[in-house]
C-alpha cells in the first residue's frame, strides 16, 4: 500500500505554525505519513530545523494567511492563502488529504471552490465521530450549514452512511434525524419533510427520529441535523465532558483519604 499524502496549512490555528509543525512532524515520524507544509517557506523551515527535522519533511511556500476570524469573500478566495495552495495540490494528485486547523468558514468555501462536489451534493458538512456507550456515533453537519432544506438532510444522511461505513468501521450504519420528538411529526417543517425523504429513500438505512439525549446513548450509528443544530449539540457535549472530567480531579485530589482512595482503583 503506498505512503499517505498529507498536505498541512501549516499557519492554520491560534498557535500555527510551531504546533503545527509539531505535529507534522511526529505524524511523518511515528506514523510514516507523507507531510507537505504549507506556508511561509523560511518560518517553516526554520521550525522543522528546531524539530531535527530539515529535509525531511517537504515545504511548500505560501506567505499569505486567512486569519481565524477573517470573513470570507471573493478577495479570500483568490488570493494566494495557505489554505487555497494546500487545497490546489490535492486537487492536483499531489496530496491525497488535507488537514487544517484554521479558519472552518475558509476552509469550507475555498474547498468547495477548488476541489468541487459530487454532482448528487449540493451542499458539504462537516461530521464530527463522537464517542457513544461502547463505540462511535458519527454527528454530521456540525457547523458548514446554519440553515438547510430537507434535502440537504438527506444528502449528509447518505454521506454519513458512507462516512460510517467506509472511514468509521461500521457495519451496516442505522441512520437518524435529530428532533425534539421520536414522533415523525415532531421538528421544524424541514426536520418533517426530511423524515418524509429519509424514510422513502432505499439507500438509507433509516431508524427514524432521535433526540438530544441519543447522541451518545448508541441508539443509532449515525445523526443527521443542521449545522447549528448539530454545533450546539457538540458544544454542549464537549462543555459536559470538561465539567464531568474536572469535578471528578476535584474529587479526588480534595483529600488525602481520596487520594488513596484514587491510587488503590
Amino acid at each position: 500500500m503506498p505512503q499517505p499524502r498529507v498536505v498541512v496549512d501549516a499557519l492554520g490555528g491560534d498557535y500555527g505554525p510551531a504546533v503545527v509543525v509539531e505535529g507534522a512532524v511526529l505524524a511523518s515520524r511515528e506514523f510514516g505519513v507523507g507531510v507537505s507544509l504549507v506556508g511561509p517557506e523560511r518560518a517553516l523551515r526554520d521550525e522543522l530545523a528546531r524539530h531535527g527535522a530539515a529535509g525531511s519533511v517537504e515545504v511548500v511556500d505560501a506567505p499569505e494567511s486567512v486569519g481565524m476570524g477573517e470573513k470570507v469573500t471573493l478577495s479570500t478566495i483568490r488570493k494566494r492563502s495557505s489554505i487555497q495552495v494546500a487545497l490546489e495540490r490535492v486537487r492536483d494528485g499531489k496530496a491525497d488529504a488535507f488537514f487544517s486547523a484554521g479558519n472552518t468558514a475558509a476552509c469550507w468555501t475555498i474547498a468547495k471552490t477548488v476541489l468541487g462536489t459530487l454532482e448528487e451534493v449540493d451542499r458539504p458538512a462537516l461530521a464530527a465521530v463522537v464517542p457513544n456507550r461502547g463505540g462511535r456515533t458519527v454527528l454530521l453537519d456540525v457547523g458548514a450549514n446554519a440553515e438547510v432544506r430537507p434535502e440537504h438532510l438527506r444528502q449528509f444522511a447518505v454521506m454519513g452512511q458512507v462516512f460510517a461505513s467506509e472511514v468509521v468501521g461500521l457495519h451496516d450504519p442505522q441512520v437518524g434525524l435529530l428532533s425534539i420528538g421520536e414522533e415523525a411529526t415532531k421538528g421544524t417543517p424541514a426536520v418533517i419533510e426530511a423524515h418524509k425523504l429519509l424514510s422513502e429513500d432505499p439507500a438509507i438505512n433509516f431508524f427514524g427520529n432521535v433526540e438530544g439525549y441519543d447522541i451518545m446513548a448508541r441508539v443509532v450509528d449515525v445523526i443527521v441535523t443542521d449545522g447549528f443544530s448539530g454545533n450546539v449539540a457538540l458544544k454542549v457535549t464537549e462543555g459536559t465532558a470538561r465539567v464531568i472530567l474536572t469535578e471528578i480531579r476535584n474529587a479526588v485530589t480534595g483529600s488525602w483519604r481520596a487520594k488513596v482512595g484514587a491510587l488503590i482503583m
